[in-house]
């Protein structure tokens, strides 16, 4: 079969685990720049993912698509440097507070461009927001089908796929048509690291707003490597509608976002007598704290 073409949405996140008091903008959006900004670890699985596939099928390319500031071109770079082929990162000012609607629509607009392609390939969630619906969105707004919870793809040829979903309570096969949208589980193998030459190859890859922005002067060496450019994509470059953009474009709006500390209030000592543990079931269930 001939190489297949695979979109790796994938998204800079602010690392949720260190939240702080200054976590939020008065108009309810994540201070991005006040927590460290890293590779959204399920959009790694997802990247892993169509690596493999890859891998597998010679002459296939692996595009990584992500939605941000100017900032988020790193995150391309580490897309390639881990094997995928080129990035093109979508940002605009227009693009700021989208919610899950809004990125969704940006990305399918984008999608479209790209067109054709076989497999779309994506986290199943973001730690920033945990709704886990840009990815079934983006299905619903390109008419394709979708598999979410993916763990491994077990069959793949020009006209479908064969995924394992793992489930809250085992896993299951299905198989769909392409084009589609695989949603990928933290379960799924962890991403390669850096390769060495990838790394050589791509060091010096940089956005047009990089380069702008640079003291350098790295325009012979663009000539000579046209691979190096990191495409950017504004609003109009993808002919969205800016009503469905940004603040405006999207219904969802947090109120609050807290650092929630769990601690214990009171402890109870078990023997291991069945009818204590037993007890302590029934208890648990009845006031609701477990099923």
């Amino acid at each position: 079969m001939d190489g297949l073409n695979i979109i790796v949405l994938a998204k800079q996140v602010p690392d949720t685990r260190n939240v702080g008091k200054d976590a939020m903008k008065a108009d309810g959006t994540v201070n991005r720049g006040a927590l460290p900004a890293i590779f959204n670890p399920e959009d790694l699985n997802a990247l892993e993912l169509a690596l493999r596939i890859k891998d597998e099928h010679p002459g296939s390319k692996v595009t990584v698509l992500t939605m941000g500031p100017g900032r988020a071109a790193e995150i391309i770079r580490e897309g390639l440097y881990r094997g995928a082929d080129n990035g093109i990162l979508l940002t605009d000012r227009k693009f700021a507070g989208s919610d899950t609607l809004a990125t969704s629509y940006a990305i399918s607009m984008a999608i479209r461009k790209l067109t054709p392609y076989h497999l779309i390939v994506a986290g199943r969630q973001a730690i920033d927001g945990d709704t886990a619906q840009v990815g079934p969105q983006v299905a619903e707004k390109l008419s394709i089908p979708q598999i979410t919870y993916a763990e491994e793809v077990l069959a793949i040829d020009e006209k479908s796929i064969t995924i394992k979903r793992r489930l809250e309570r085992g896993v299951e096969i299905v198989k769909s048509s392409l084009p589609v949208v695989v949603t990928v589980h933290s379960s799924a193998p962890d991403c390669r690291s850096r390769h060495a030459k990838q790394v050589m190859k791509f060091k010096h890859a940089k956005t047009v707003t990089e380069l702008q922005d640079s003291s350098e002067d790295y325009i012979e060496l663009y000539k000579d490597r046209p691979y190096l450019e990191i495409k950017e994509w504004s609003v109009a470059d993808i002919q969205a509608d800016e009503t469905w953009l940004g603040l405006s474009g999207s219904p969802t709006k947090v109120k609050k976002v807290e650092n929630v500390v769990f601690t214990a209030k009171e402890s109870r000592i078990l023997s291991e007598s069945d009818a204590e543990i037993e007890g302590l079931m029934i208890e648990l269930i009845e006031n609701h704290t477990i099923g």
